[in-house]
């Protein structure tokens, strides 16, 4: 969709459009599910969660589900982006807790994932 959209504020023709795209993704050329693959790998990696990688690729044009069907352990990831930020620290005071939660949250992360999260902070790993 994203591409029909640039070649369309390019100046090409609707129809000569679809049929370019059409004969890119018989060659395998273009995949819309390939992008979403490639982007959403490329979020996580970046330590974005699933509700900002979805409204991103639906900005794309892309079908979100099919994107976000892998496996991933999303709490292993808040996990990581936490620590990259804050390190293992928790929070002193009921304002910094309520800015790293603003902080995650626009990460992409639910209430579900962060209240796991700062639980799993309060209780000391027994080695």
């Amino acid at each position: 969709m994203e591409l029909r959209q640039k070649l369309c504020r390019k100046g090409y023709s609707e129809t000569v459009v679809e049929q370019v795209i059409a004969e890119l993704a018989s060659q395998g050329l273009q995949s819309d599910g390939r992008f979403a693959e490639v982007f959403t790998h490329s979020r996580v990696e970046k330590g974005y969660g699933a509700y900002r990688i979805r409204q991103e690729l639906r900005q794309h044009g892309i079908d979100v589900n099919q994107a976000l069907e892998n496996d991933r352990d999303w709490d292993e990831l808040i996990r990581k982006t936490y620590v990259k930020k804050y390190g293992e620290t928790v929070p002193g005071s009921i304002e910094e807790r309520a800015a790293r939660e603003r902080f995650l949250r626009r990460r992409g992360f639910d209430a579900e994932q962060i209240r796991r999260l700062f639980k799993c902070l309060r209780q000391p790993e027994s080695k």
